[in-house]
């Protein structure tokens, strides 16, 4: 599902100069894998993720998601490969404020033709996370265990091959977390292909594998 061959990713930081922040990092994810990818703050956790999404393309190496080697796209065909291929799940929701639950899970379909809309595809994607009762329901009137499964319904409105989730549960309490785990562990159990960026114990243990990142590398 997931291949990277020899990645390194560099910044111009001005006064500290290049910092390379992946290192020729190289690793394996199969199809229905659950990963959580750990480290220190600054270890790239994040900046791979963008790579693997296609949302950072200044990267050197080979990354081969869903059969797509991401170097070789264009504008546009990167844009199809986000919109089709992976679904985004982040720390702050992202959710826009005066839209209701089933307008913002319907937003990756102003990007898409989506037969009939897409509304019917929408409201099962919140039937999926629970939220089918709250549809009409605005980002305010929701928990922000509510918010953060809106956010993975829009990102699994397209049935994405692989869901991407950077620190999902940092903005959530214990109880909520738990909840939300339990979703990402339901969605696996189907076949979804999930990589996590987490720094909490709960997720790690959550997932079937585990890959540490330190200074840009796979320890």
């Amino acid at each position: 599902m997931i291949s990277v061959e020899g990645v390194s990713r560099r910044y111009d930081d001005g006064a500290r100069g290049v910092v390379r922040v992946l290192d020729g990092v190289s690793l394996q994810i199969a199809a229905g894998d659950f990963v959580a990818i750990v480290g220190r703050s600054g270890s790239g956790k994040s900046t791979l993720l963008h790579v693997l999404g296609g949302l950072d393309t200044g990267f050197t190496g080979e990354v081969t998601v869903a059969g797509t080697k991401l170097a070789a796209l264009s504008d546009v065909a990167r844009s199809r490969f986000r919109n089709e291929s992976v679904g985004f799940v982040f720390q702050s929701f992202h959710l826009v404020q005066g839209l209701s639950a089933l307008e913002n899970v319907l937003l990756p379909a102003a990007f898409a033709a989506t037969e009939g809309g897409g509304e019917a595809q929408a409201h099962e994607a919140l039937r999926r996370v629970g939220l089918g009762e709250k549809a009409a329901r605005l980002p305010a009137q929701l928990s922000g265990g509510e918010r953060q499964r809106v956010a993975i319904a829009r990102a699994l409105f397209n049935r994405p091959k692989v869901l991407l989730c950077d620190e999902p549960t940092g903005n959530l309490d214990a109880q909520t977390a738990d909840e939300v785990i339990a979703l990402f562990q339901a969605l696996n159990a189907e076949g979804l292909t999930i990589v996590a960026v987490t720094h909490e114990d709960r997720l790690r243990q959550a997932a079937r594998r585990v890959l540490t990142l330190s200074d840009g590398r796979v320890a």
